[in-house]
């Protein structure tokens, strides 16, 4: 016997060493036989093969545990067996999870089409008449060993494949997840800056705005105090005639009305201010309530004021909406983000663009939100600008976590991304429509009540 062909045998047979060559891959060959002569004969016509592993074993139960322990890459087995059928030992190997896609040739000295259908029909994957012809017996074994190396190896790829998919979208979720927390301890630091500013600016504008009243009414005393003075004695002594001239008393009565009139409209403005930063931040509000969108909304655009305020229109068509279950802080954060990106692209339109051409065409810089009732339960809110579009290619990816087609430090690539999440804990939906020279559309739709 050739010292590198290895042969594992039943308890009566002597075992010798098992080695493989590097001649191709290694083929280990199981032969399930209860004659003993059949073994000789099978072990003498693979002698000669150095890249193939040989293991025999004459019973059933050992055919079943040694397939487990050698791995083959064919098995060779009997039609015959004494204490079980030849076809169940098949079905047994098919059944057992580390066999079940091994190629399995049957030996039988029976030649009968019949038995060979039977024998196919349970898992058999070749069928040899005793004895084979050497080549052919070689050729069988390497086809059948090679066929399924080639589907392991594909199958084991596959592993890898989902393995790495898998493990993709993990990284992807933590990603994901490290964006929110980032973004949410921004949120909730923004928030507590605003409340902050707002309860510090509150106190003293409320002192202001309180004793604006008494300064309105007592400057009217006076001024009714220096009427009925000029009614009593309309030819004032020439000290007191120069002193009108020299501080032009006519024009000061007219103005000092007006500047009353505008501190006032001052004040109740920083006050508006005021509400609108504590209704942006919400920071008494962790649980879901009853809240009005267009607040919301309109909160988000008085903070965005300052880049509104550079040409920019915008065109409210709200609907009849009622008070809708939700986190504010949260919802208002989507506004702010579509808006941005919309007061971005109306920016970068302006660029490229001529104005000339916008005048002509009447598409100035503008913003259209629009809220509507969709049904019973669930609203509609349209933001559209009137900016350079998005382009197909990027119109995919742009809910992608850290992906921005902004310049470095001026976009994170975060701000969609979170808003695509928080509208989904809303049980709603988030959309984009866009075509590039025709404007973006964001489309959110939301419950009403969860």
């Amino acid at each position: 016997m050739n010292p590198a062909l290895g042969m594992s045998t039943s308890p009566t047979t002597k075992p010798s060493q098992a080695t493989s060559s590097s001649k191709g891959r290694p083929i280990t060959v199981l032969l399930v036989d209860d004659q003993a002569s059949m073994n000789e004969v099978i072990q003498c016509l693979l002698a000669t093969e150095s890249d193939i592993t040989y293991h025999y074993c004459s019973t059933a139960d050992q055919a079943l545990t040694m397939a487990i322990e050698v791995a083959p890459t064919v098995i060779l087995q009997d039609l015959i067996m004494p204490g079980v059928d030849g076809m169940a030992l098949v079905k047994q190997f098919r059944i057992q999870a580390a066999t079940q896609d091994v190629p399995i040739i049957m030996f039988s000295a029976n030649d009968d089409p019949q038995t060979k259908a039977e024998a196919f029909a349970v898992g058999v994957n070749d069928y040899l008449v005793k004895l084979p012809d050497r080549v052919e017996l070689l050729a069988r074994i390497r086809y059948h060993s090679q066929a399924y190396l080639s589907q392991q190896a594909h199958t084991a790829a596959l592993v890898v494949q989902e393995q790495a998919q898998e493990l993709e979208q993990i990284l992807q979720e933590l990603r994901r997840t490290q964006a929110q927390l980032i973004q949410t301890e921004k949120l909730s630091s923004l928030g507590q800056m605003l409340a902050g500013i707002a309860h510090e600016i509150n106190n003293p504008v409320n002192f202001i705005f309180g004793n604006l009243t008494y300064i309105e009414n007592y400057v009217g005393d006076l001024m009714r105090l220096v009427h009925a003075y000029q009614e009593r004695y309309p030819e004032p002594q020439d000290e007191i005639q120069t002193l009108l001239e020299e501080i032009d008393y006519e024009f000061l009565t007219q103005d000092l009305e007006k500047i009353l009139n505008s501190t006032r409209l001052g004040i109740e403005r920083i006050i508006q201010i005021i509400l609108s930063l504590r209704n942006f931040s919400r920071q008494d509000q962790a649980e879901m309530r009853l809240s009005n969108i267009h607040e919301g909304i309109d909160s988000t655009l008085l903070i965005l004021g300052h880049r509104i305020k550079q040409g920019i229109e915008i065109i409210k068509q709200y609907g009849e909406l009622p008070p809708i279950e939700c986190y504010p802080a949260q919802l208002n954060q989507v506004f702010m983000n579509i808006l941005n990106n919309a007061i971005d692209a109306l920016e970068e339109n302006s660029t490229l663009s001529n104005p000339q051409d916008s005048a002509a065409t009447g598409c100035g810089k503008q913003i259209y939100i629009q809220t509507q009732r969709q049904d019973e339960n669930r609203v509609e809110v349209r933001i559209r600008d009137t900016g350079v579009g998005i382009p197909a290619d990027i119109l995919d990816q742009l809910f992608t976590p850290f992906f921005t087609t902004k310049p470095v430090g001026k976009g994170t690539g975060l701000g969609l991304s979170i808003c695509q999440q928080i509208i989904k804990n809303h049980q709603g939906s988030l959309q984009v429509v866009s075509q590039p020279g025709q404007g973006t559309e964001f489309i959110i739709q939301l419950l009403i009540k969860h």
